[in-house]
């Protein structure tokens, strides 16, 4: 394993592997203090107010001399963003590098495209799991959800084995929203609420609600729109004596709907994947991101989508995604998507770039731009095709980018809300966490991997062990479509279910 990387042939700095000693010579320069692995160490002598150039481009100003051999983080080097800005449209070649055709064949062949077995639903979407879903309308009755997912799943167990095989857990979403809302924000829960009875992993819903509710059933319908009603059920607590009598009734009925899938041969162009990452470190931008984004630029070029999100940590990188848009159109769109939340962030008096985390800090990033510019990795080459709003789902295949904060539950509940089968979740430091869809960790370091072999499901951090990324990234696409095939993760594996949404407005 080598002992550290320069990533960019413009850096001036490289990124420690594992942790250097004081005194080594690296390429020349010989470390003055021990570099942690993850950390960056200076190249060359940088004047105070000169750029840290890491992944080719700007991470930071150092904030005094530093010395060449020095180690580089947050005592030496600060943002260098400025606040809402004005951007010019560059547009960048972004030819395919993975050596695929649309078809999902290697160039020149015509082998047949690849393949998963998914559920196809009599409206045409495609899903990757065959679920029974419980939506509260309100946080009032998220016991009761609760209480019915796990009377239900319990009468799942007795069941004949070929309604077990097919229908695959009764889940509960609890929230604590619905009501006491206004504006924008009650508007946000209700079309959450409504992406999530319509996602195609449910094949039931039914949809709980108390009666006295802002966003009661009645309300919910209108964003719901066209439903199957063999599909979706939706039960009024207050309006019945027996709520649980009432309820197992209407699941019994949706499993037995629901049991009437089966999985069948589902071309892979068919499938939509959300990116995110979380507790990022060091080795982030290197490993795990890069190869999400190769994973990308793969299923993109079969004819497949991906989402990207996690807006503020676009933030420093922005211009790479925006000169890679497909048109003026895109671009503006891109534009706007970034100093919208730049101006969320002003609205609410807090500081832009309050930002990486303590635990990024730990693992090696210094600067928001150093995250971004590792954030971004994930989207890969493709070019940008779609940009979305929150809640909005997605239309465009190929590459999308979703507004949507960083933070881990509430950005992952908005890629399953825009239509993600699956969100592959790249991560330096570890975390247990679901969403509504099968939720892929990803770890960035092989410590990590091994030490949490219980959350983690794909160790990129053998990309620094001397494993070849084509290598890895074709075992990782391939292990995309066992999950894609019914194969679980960990958090499902481990019973997790989270999902959060987006709260921006005043409570009542």
């Amino acid at each position: 394993m080598k002992s550290f990387i320069k990533i960019n042939e413009n850096d001036n700095v490289i990124v420690a592997l594992k942790d250097i000693a004081p005194g080594t010579d690296i390429r020349g320069v010989i470390s003055v203090q021990e570099i942690p692995a993850g950390h960056k160490m200076a190249l060359c002598d940088i004047k105070k107010g000169e750029p840290v150039i890491k992944y080719g481009y700007r991470i930071g100003i150092a904030k005094e001399d530093i010395s060449a051999g020095s180690w580089i983080h947050t005592h030496n080097v600060g943002t260098a963003l400025g606040d809402i800005l004005d951007y010019s449209y560059e547009p960048v070649d972004t030819q395919s590098k993975d050596g695929v055709n649309a078809a999902g064949s290697p160039d020149g062949s015509t082998a047949a495209p690849r393949t998963f077995m998914g559920y196809r639903r009599p409206n045409g979407k495609v899903a990757v799991r065959n679920e029974v879903w419980i939506i509260p309308t309100v946080g009032c009755v998220n016991n009761i959800a609760s209480a019915i997912a796990k009377a239900a799943n319990a009468s799942l167990e007795g069941m004949s084995d070929i309604i077990k095989s097919r229908v695959e857990e009764v889940i509960a979403f609890p929230h604590p929203y619905g009501c006491s809302q206004m504006g924008d924000d009650q508007e946000n829960t209700r079309k959450i609420l409504a992406d999530l009875v319509n996602h195609p992993n449910a094949g039931g819903v039914l949809v709980l609600g108390l009666g006295c509710e802002n966003s009661n059933i009645d309300v919910l319908k209108a964003y719901i729109g066209e439903y199957d009603e063999d599909r979706v059920k939706f039960l009024v607590c207050q309006e019945v004596e027996d709520e649980m009598a009432e309820a197992d009734k209407l699941v019994e009925e949706l499993i037995g709907y629901a049991a009437g899938f089966v999985r069948e041969p589902t071309p892979v162009s068919e499938l939509i994947i959300g990116m995110k990452c979380g507790g990022s470190d060091g080795f982030s931008g290197i490993t795990a991101n890069p190869l999400v984004g190769r994973f990308s630029d793969m299923l993109t070029s079969m004819g497949g989508t991906t989402i990207l999100t996690e807006v503020p940590e676009m933030f420093g990188a922005e211009t790479i995604l925006m000169n890679r848009c497909e048109n003026r159109e895109l671009f503006d769109k891109t534009v706007c998507l970034i100093n919208d939340f730049k101006q969320y962030f002003k609205d609410n008096n807090q500081t832009i770039y309050e930002n990486p985390s303590p635990g990024n800090k730990k693992g090696g990033i210094s600067t928001l731009e150093d995250k971004s510019l590792g954030c971004t990795q994930k989207s890969g080459s493709s070019p940008v095709k779609g940009v979305l709003s929150y809640g909005e789902c997605v239309t465009n295949k190929g590459l999308n980018l979703l507004s949507a904060p960083g933070n881990d539950l509430v950005a992952a509940t908005a890629l399953a809300a825009s239509g993600a089968h699956v969100v592959l979740f790249t991560t330096g430091r570890g975390t247990p966490f679901a969403c509504p869809v099968p939720t892929m960790k990803i770890s960035t370091n092989s410590n990590l991997a091994g030490k949490k072999s219980n959350w983690i499901d794909f160790n990129a951090g053998v990309l620094v062990e001397d494993k070849e990324m084509d290598d890895i990234a074709e075992k990782f696409f391939d292990y995309v479509i066992t999950v894609a095939s019914g194969e679980k993760v960990a958090s499902e594996k481990a019973g997790f279910h989270d999902m959060a949404i987006f709260k921006q407005g005043v409570t009542l």
